[in-house]
């Protein structure tokens, strides 16, 4: 999740998803092979999580009023129905091993604030580590795996994000799998989010290890470039990074590039729609990570944007592809279950571009005379044959359907 990774330098091209069982057995509980079979997620998750906008800062109070600004601001009504606590609110463990919230933070318990999560008819998402101590030094899961599951569906808990900081030589799978496994037999459905940072291609394991999203990226840092050291990963890299990535994502097990950064302050609202452009076509959960409390319109405009939400939620469940790259201009499609399909025109360069969509170099006919509706200005463009072109700002993304 945090700074020591070493992001993957070539990208695995597949044709299909590999659904390998894996087995293993630990001390105590056997450990049953699993293929993702919990039923949940068949969409990619919407919700919220408290990592970017607080880092450690976080308390009962906050955690409250967020739940509360979901509702206020338009988020649930979009779709958004996790919030999710990351890493810092765990101090210790007691007498028995159970794992210990902060008691000045948390005062009144981990379980009264889900009850008030769930009041507001939102889900609620808690973070773990599969190491001896999470990213911030606080108890990891390492040897308590069960027992913290159970713990988690005691309080209420309908998430998991689960980090890879402090493992030393753990093997990866076995270690979510366990986790895995725990969360299955814990009596609750809990959503599993593997945050691997990509560094050991857990798309290509992750669903087989019970995961529901896995990370298949360092964090995402809140600018366009990468910055001078490795965990600073852009958002050009990250969407780089996803490129032949799709065949591992679907249903029940998605593809994750991290957290959406509209709000945080470090990217123009070019760039932010750009990030949920991309986010969509991917196919990717949509967790928003800004205060909810100041949210001004221009991002809440973004995150609210019912057309390219459905883009993302579509049921048929399939990752977009890059068909096209030509310089700096690129052309991503998804198809939809309603026959339709999405596109991004996507312009990386540092000045505005024309980007000419040519149904042939897309699968269509090239005498075909399609509609075109523009997602973010929610116009129908017109019909066109043969081509459609548009201008593109730099580091911006122009959304369609396209359709008979």
């Amino acid at each position: 999740m945090r700074k020591a990774l070493n992001l993957f330098s070539a990208i695995f091209v597949a044709k299909i998803i590999a659904l390998v069982l894996v087995t293993a057995a630990f001390a105590g509980e056997p450990v049953r092979p699993l293929l993702n079979n919990n039923g949940l997620a068949r969409t990619p998750p919407m919700g919220w999580n408290s990592w970017y906008a607080y880092k450690c800062d976080i308390d009962e109070t906050r955690i409250r009023a967020i739940a509360d600004a979901m509702v206020t601001s338009g988020m649930k009504a979009a779709g958004y129905e996790y919030v999710i606590i990351d890493d810092c609110w765990q101090v210790g463990r007691d007498a028995n091993g159970t794992i210990l919230a902060d008691p000045v933070r948390f005062a009144s318990g981990i379980k009264a604030l889900a009850d008030y999560v769930h009041s507001k008819g939102l889900k609620f998402g808690i973070y773990s580590d599969a190491g001896i101590a999470t990213c911030e030094g606080r108890p990891g899961s390492h040897g308590y795996e069960y027992q913290d599951a159970r713990t988690y569906a005691s309080w209420g808990v309908d998430y998991l994000k689960y980090d890879w900081c402090n493992t030393s030589t753990q093997d990866r799978r076995e270690s979510y799998l366990l986790m895995s496994d725990a969360l299955q037999k814990s009596g609750r459905p809990i959503v599993f989010s593997i945050c691997e940072w990509g560094s050991g291609r857990p798309w290509e394991w992750g669903r087989a290890s019970g995961g529901n999203l896995w990370r298949t990226t360092g964090d995402i840092w809140d600018h366009w470039e990468s910055g001078p050291v490795h965990w600073q990963q852009g958002l050009k890299a990250v969407i780089d990074s996803q490129a032949d990535l799709s065949a591992y994502s679907g249903p029940g097990g998605w593809n994750d590039p991290d957290m959406l950064q509209a709000g945080n302050g470090g990217m123009n609202d070019t760039e932010y729609r750009t990030q949920f452009s991309m986010w969509a076509i991917l196919a990717a959960p949509l967790i928003a990570s800004n205060n909810l409390m100041t949210m001004n319109d221009a991002t809440r405009t973004i995150f609210t944007n019912q057309e390219i939400i459905a883009v993302d939620q579509d049921t048929l469940g399939i990752q977009g592809r890059r068909l096209v790259k030509t310089g700096n201009s690129e052309i991503w499609a998804k198809p939809l279950s309603d026959g339709s399909r999405a596109f991004v025109l996507l312009n990386k360069a540092e000045t505005a571009q024309t980007i000419v969509l040519n149904w042939q170099d897309v699968g269509y006919v090239s005498s075909a005379r399609l509609n075109v509706r523009n997602l973010w200005s929610h116009q129908i463009e017109g019909k066109f044959a043969g081509t459609y072109s548009a201008v593109v700002p730099a580091h911006g993304a122009v959304m369609l359907k396209i359709y008979q």
